[in-house]
This record gives structure tokens, C-alpha cells and sequence, in this order.
């Protein structure tokens, strides 16, 4: 039997963020996996923050990416509509703090006008081209999203879907209980 402590752990996220002419859509998958075992197959990984006007997706361990919502959220209220500083603000506590700096997660976020991927290297990065993906399927979602983001007949919500499900094809980790929250 495998327990959350052994080496192989809890798998499956991907999370993509996709920024196209005035919309943003991030969407999220919804498996948890142990080890070679689907957990949960309807997971909520993608969220509205900071009033509604933030979206926050999660990969990683969920307990640690909850801690980090939380801190995220603390740090909107502290400094609302500015997304930017409280990223950082969030990033500098999480490579700081004792308690934080052991949390195994990534953070996706974006509000109307910027997108960032938070790292608890204290890394707050903005993508040159839109586009944030994290989680065992990111790096698929991403390389789909990127190949459709120019379509003229796809907007940022049928991006964000597509590529999601190209991700679910390629990555076990991955399924296709795809959940999505725009900002427009």
C-alpha cells in the first residue's frame, strides 16, 4: 500500500492560463493521483481570489497549496488591486519563513492584466508570451496552448479547454474533468 510519505507521492495537475485579447481563462484538471492509483478524479484546482477579480491555480502537495491561497489572499487584502506586489509579497514570505519555505507547491495567478507563476524559490515570473502552465501536464498544455494562441477563431476559454485535453491524452496524471474560470 502506498502512503502519502512514500517517495513516490501524490501526482496529477495541470493547471494553464491563457491570456488572448481582453479575456483570461485559467483551467485546471481535476485528477489526484498516489503513486500509479487515481485518487480523486473531480478535484477544484483552479479558484477566484481577491474579491473575484484574481484567478489562482494550484499544483503540488493540496494542503501546502491551500496554506498558499490563504497567504496569497492575506496579501490582496493588504495591498488590494495590486497583484504584482502581493505576489512578491507572498514569494519573499514563502523563501523566508521556516514553516513555508517546506511547502511543496506551485501557484498560477492572473488578474485582468498580468499573469504570474510563484515559486518557493521566491520566484515571481511573468511569461513573455501569456501563457503560465504548471503541474506533471503543464509542460503539454503549454506547448498546445502555444500552438493554437494565434488562432483567430479560438479565444482564450477554448484555448485554455483544448490544450488542457491534449495534456489529458499525453499525461497519465492528467484527466479530462477540466474546470475553468475567466476573466474578461
Amino acid at each position: 500500500m502506498i502512503t502519502p510519505n512514500d517517495p513516490v507521492g501524490w501526482h496529477g495537475t495541470t493547471i494553464l492560463c491563457v491570456r488572448k485579447d481582453s479575456a483570461v481563462a485559467m483551467a485546471g484538471d481535476g485528477q489526484v493521483s498516489l503513486g500509479q492509483t487515481v485518487v480523486k478524479g473531480n478535484a477544484r484546482k483552479v479558484r477566484r481570489v481577491g474579491g473575484g477579480g484574481v484567478l489562482a491555480g494550484f499544483a503540488g502537495a493540496t494542503a501546502d497549496a491551500f496554506t498558499l491561497l490563504e497567504r496569497l489572499e492575506a496579501k490582496l487584502e493588504r495591498h488590494p488591486g495590486q497583484l504584482e506586489r502581493a505576489c512578491v509579497e507572498l514569494a519573499k514570505d514563502w523563501r523566508t519563513d521556516r514553516y513555508l519555505r517546506r511547502l511543496e507547491a506551485f501557484l498560477a495567478v492572473a488578474d485582468k492584466a498580468r499573469s504570474f507563476l510563484i515559486t518557493g524559490n521566491g520566484d515571481v515570473l511573468e511569461p513573455e508570451d501569456a501563457i503560465v502552465a504548471i503541474g506533471s501536464g503543464g509542460n503539454y498544455a503549454l506547448a498546445a496552448a502555444k500552438a493554437m494562441i494565434d488562432r483567430a477563431d479560438l479565444d482564450a476559454e477554448a484555448v485554455a479547454r483544448r490544450a488542457l485535453k491534449i495534456a489529458a491524452e499525453i499525461c497519465v496524471y492528467t484527466n479530462e474533468n477540466i474546470a475553468v474560470e475567466i476573466l474578461k
